[in-house]
């Protein structure tokens, strides 16, 4: 695995907006759950955050969302066809025999008071024109990667880069590849400094929960260093 210092695949990322992900309810996930949404429950009220879970081609983002969703999760999986071979490479993931072709959608809670919305993106190219629909009001991503196909998430990571969406790259330990360790992953990604890599197992929640607490933490982190950057030369100058 050598250390690639110039991503070029996808580097532009996903372009265009989508329609609404939910037209049979009426309802447009990816605008109801903005950071700092407060919900009103009674006399409690609940924050609930976005999280992106992206990455490549069968990497493993709708098992993620699947094994950590404390609610049947949403899916708009679609049976892999003959002519969707020439475009979708399922080299080193030949038992994959559907793809999302929307996105996922599931619900963990975190901590009292504090629920996490999952919005998994599709990973094929032809499908990012949905990507800065669900990106919008997003706190943080998840970056799925496999050490078999680690271009595969180039993509991914210069969509979070160019936007400054605070992310975490997650390496779903397949257990037929490679291990690798997180420094040796961050050198071949040429990601930026401080950005968290992790190593975890999709399938597991324990590990995707702690993956999600990850991002949360680094995610917070990133904010709030913005917001004093913005306010630090005003009140300087009071």
């Amino acid at each position: 695995m050598g250390h690639h210092d110039n991503r070029t695949s996808g580097a532009s990322g996903p372009a265009g907006a989508a329609p609404d992900p939910d037209p049979g309810t009426g309802t447009d996930l990816g605008q109801d759950a903005d950071p700092g949404t407060v919900e009103e429950d009674g006399e409690l009220a609940a924050l609930a955050l976005k999280i992106l879970v992206a990455g490549g081609f069968g990497v493993g983002k709708t098992t993620l969302v699947g094994a950590v969703s404390e609610i049947r999760p949403l899916r708009t999986e679609e049976q892999l066809s003959e002519a969707g071979e020439l475009v979708d490479d399922t080299g080193g993931v030949d038992q994959k025999t559907t793809t999302t072709v929307a996105m996922d959608f599931g619900r963990i809670t975190i901590r009292s008071g504090l629920s996490l919305y999952l919005f998994g993106t599709p990973g094929q190219d032809r499908f990012w024109f949905l990507w800065d629909e669900l990106s919008q009001g997003a706190l943080g991503a998840v970056v799925l990667a496999d050490t078999r196909r680690l271009e595969d998430c180039f993509p991914a990571v210069d969509y979070f880069e160019h936007r400054r969406i605070p992310f975490v790259v997650a390496v779903n330990c397949f257990t037929e590849a490679r291990r690798y360790g997180a420094h040796d992953v961050s050198r071949a990604l040429d990601l930026e400094q401080g950005t968290p890599v992790v190593l975890c197992d999709a399938r597991d929640k324990d590990s995707g929960k702690e993956v999600l607490i990850r991002l949360v933490e680094y995610a917070g982190r990133v904010h709030t260093a913005r917001l004093l950057d913005s306010v630090g030369p005003q009140a300087g100058s009071v």
